[in-house]
């Protein structure tokens, strides 16, 4: 062979090689991650769950893809996010931040498997059809933070017995009505007076906070979702500045300045949807995994901030909590 034909044949022979290589190196499986709330806010759940995912053998940006959307808190943009994920055709879709995600999701596909983790009943909201036997392509995390309102209007009556008592609530969740009847019947129980208060937005928040502060309300308790999650930082802040007493579903909001918390880990459920995340990526079908229950429950007391109110907490309920704040 001449040496120009050589050259010639080595040339083309080189061009196509990037081409091959790209060829032989294996497809990414992907996971849709679809959330109602802000990346801010879930930092620490994201990491738990990636970690449990590593755990499986699965790392991102190694051996597997995640296509992170977030709803910042409207929930009308999660049909179109679910339909994104869909046409990008994920490996599996993970659904946070309440179960307006997982319904969105469901509705987008009945084919990609789906992990929810939620705080509410999955059965309740028409997201399984059992527990143990969830059946379609849905399987997931539920933790209890939905219906714990008995425990925490106990809590604050014991912190402040004289008084009207008031609850938070978002009236956009689908559980909306189900939370309120809850806090009603856990009042009549406890013999207690509880004023339901509605808020959907920041300003709405603000607004409900000044109300509490006019009426003189002895103390509140904030309803379980994720919009509240993210504005945290915001109620703690606002708790602060009217003085009202105020018990969370997060020990988050506690660690960050708040008085007392009682509710379950949402980080630990996080941990437990990325290892189920996992194990569907390995081959295993959503039909045949049942609803993992997250049972443990955290009661978080800030010490500090209880001085700053003139509380005292009995003994009795500094020797159960789970954690105590300085």
């Amino acid at each position: 062979m001449k040496r120009r034909e050589f050259i010639t044949v080595f040339g083309a022979a080189a061009a196509t090689w990037p081409l091959a290589a790209r060829a032989q190196q294996p497809v990414l499986p992907i996971i849709g991650w679809l959330h109602g709330a802000n990346p801010d806010a879930y930092a620490l759940m994201a990491t738990a769950f990636r970690k449990s995912l590593n755990e499986t053998g699965y790392f991102e940006i190694q051996n597997v893809r995640i296509e992170y959307r977030w709803a910042e808190g409207r929930l009308e943009r999660l049909p179109e996010l679910a339909a994104d994920l869909v046409r990008r055709q994920v490996s599996v879709i993970f659904a946070g931040g309440g179960s307006e995600p997982a319904l969105a999701a469901k509705a987008a596909t009945s084919e990609i498997p789906i992990v929810f983790a939620s705080g509410v009943d999955p059965v309740e909201v028409g997201l399984v059809a059992s527990l143990n036997r969830p059946g379609g392509n849905i399987t997931g995390i539920t933790f209890l933070i939905n219906t714990l309102g008995h425990k925490e209007l106990e809590m604050l009556h014991d912190l402040q017995p004289k008084g009207v008592i008031a609850a938070l609530l978002n009236p956009d969740l689908a559980t909306f009505f189900s939370q309120s009847n809850d806090i009603q019947e856990a009042a009549r129980a406890l013999g207690l007076q509880v004023e339901v208060f509605h808020a959907s937005t920041e300003q709405e928040i603000d607004t409900v906070f000044a109300s509490l502060a006019e009426a003189r309300i002895a103390g509140l308790v904030i309803g379980a979702n994720a919009f509240f999650f993210s504005r945290r930082d915001q109620f703690v802040g606002l708790a602060t500045r009217y003085s009202i007493p105020t018990v969370y579903p997060w020990r988050e909001a506690v660690v960050g300045g708040g008085l007392v918390s009682y509710g379950a880990s949402v980080t630990d459920a996080y941990r437990l949807a990325g290892t189920y995340t996992g194990r569907i990526l390995k081959g295993e079908k959503a039909a045949n995994l049942p609803v993992q229950q997250s049972s443990n429950t955290e009661l978080v007391i800030n010490l500090k901030t209880a001085k700053t109110l003139g509380i005292t907490f009995p003994q009795s309920l500094l020797g159960r909590a789970d954690e105590v704040i300085e």
